[in-house]
């Protein structure tokens, strides 16, 4: 397997670093707009893991938002996969690039919706990832698979609805995505700061968009931003945590695949972070068309949300100032296979301690990073097959769990994950 790895930010960066502890593909193309934070990332590989491990590594200039520019770095290395890991806004150009080059493609966030109605509870228009499925005969045609939502959410919380389906229930009443932790950022001084742990480009997408939810009997409609708030107890120290809906992957994935009377996705926010988003639609700033302001070179155009993220710290900067943990999972309720009432939290919890002493980085684009690089080790090795745009519940579980928690002395990677029986409502 040859790989080119499109985005060096935090979430490219560790996967790279995941990468470099495994021995399933030949060469990583390590690519980005800033060579330069590709250089670094091998760098850190290099340093860490010697020159012999860092050869399989090639940094590269690449454009994002061009095609060609895609399809022409994947065909100078022999590339066979394309993995995003950049913003979801340049997934219709990195899609076009890797089928262009004849190769597979995987992401962690899919194609934007656009646009959303206005009232709540009514039918959405083109759904996140409608585009990418609307090419699905274009990739069975070229016999490749373009492997869509594979990061933590989505991704490992899709793994685990078809396990969940597969094996522990004959029945699904919902399957709901809940998203939680205790994470703390600081300043030099000591003081808490607003710094999102994740790219607020994609928070404010997946925040202030009405939340998509899906019924059997409905099919996917839309809902208020932040709406059906309740409180849910995390594992391992996390506590209780406040969720709302929110528009995101799963919720557009499941159906297609999994039998359930209702999926959903719910984000532990805070009253802050809720307060800030709502400030940022108040006042225009969550807006992704450019408006002309001025600058000491004369008017540039920039779009509004594209400066609320050079205003906040990067995210993959603040791992030195952040403690606690994050934790993705999928809560289910329904029927177990012995025909009682079940309820079962099936998660992953990333402590930001661990994962900065072990890769020096931040726990969430850390925990992002893991999945994809366990679904690129399984397709090199046959484990996982297919052509088409397909999501993660389209495949087998099992596999992919044992080789996520198997330890790495045993050729796994060494990462636990937990299963929480509840209690019936």
């Amino acid at each position: 397997m040859r790989i080119l790895l499109v985005g060096a930010g935090g979430v490219g960066d560790a996967i790279a670093k995941i990468a470099a502890r495994r021995d399933f593909f030949e060469l990583l193309v390590v690519s980005d707009y800033d060579q330069s934070r590709a250089e670094r990332t091998i760098a850190w590989i290099a340093n860490k893991h010697g020159a012999e491990v860092a050869a399989r590594f090639v940094a590269a200039h690449v454009d994002a938002s061009d095609p060609d520019s895609v399809a022409a770095l994947a065909g100078e290395h022999g590339v066979t996969h394309v993995m995003n890991a950049v913003e979801p806004k340049f997934v219709p150009t990195i899609f076009a690039g890797a089928l262009a080059a004849g190769a597979g493609y995987l992401d962690m966030a899919m194609s934007l919706s656009e646009p959303h109605p206005e009232e709540p509870y009514s039918q959405t228009h083109v759904k996140l990832g409608d585009d990418q499925f609307a090419q699905s005969p274009d990739w069975e045609k070229a016999g490749q698979l373009a492997l869509v939502g594979m990061g933590v959410e989505p991704g490992l919380s899709d793994v685990f609805a078809r396990y969940a389906s597969d094996e522990l229930f004959s029945e699904i009443d919902e399957l709901g995505t809940r998203d939680g932790a205790n994470l703390v950022v600081r300043d030099e001084a000591g003081n808490e700061i607003f710094a999102p742990s994740f790219s607020i480009w994609t928070t404010i997408e997946e925040c202030l968009n009405p939340p998509v939810v899906w019924e059997k009997d409905a099919g996917w409609f839309t809902t208020a931003p932040f709406s059906e708030p309740e409180v849910f107890e995390f594992p391992e120290g996390i506590g209780p945590v406040e969720c709302v809906n929110v528009e995101h992957e799963e919720v557009l994935l499941m159906p297609r695949w999994l039998d359930a009377k209702r999926v959903t996705f719910k984000y532990g926010l805070g009253d802050e972070f809720i307060g800030v988003l709502k400030t940022l639609h108040l006042l225009g700033l969550d807006s992704t068309t450019p408006l002309t302001v001025r600058s000491a070179d004369g008017p540039v155009s920039v779009a509004p949300r594209d400066v609320v993220a050079a205003a906040l710290p990067d995210p993959a900067s603040i791992g030195p100032r952040m403690t606690g943990k994050t934790c993705a999972g999928v809560f289910v309720t329904g029927t177990g296979k012995d025909g009682a009432p079940r309820a079962v939290y099936l998660y992953h919890v990333s402590d930001n301690e661990w994962t900065m002493a072990e890769y020096e980085a931040q726990c969430v684009v850390w925990q992002t990073a893991l999945n994809p690089v366990i679904a690129l080790e399984l397709l090199a090795r046959g484990v996982w097959s297919g052509v088409g745009v397909l999501g993660p519940e389209a495949f087998p579980a099992a596999p992919f769990l044992e080789l996520m928690a198997k330890p790495e002395a045993e050729g796994g990677y060494g990462q636990a994950w937990g299963l929480e029986e509840r209690t019936p409502v």
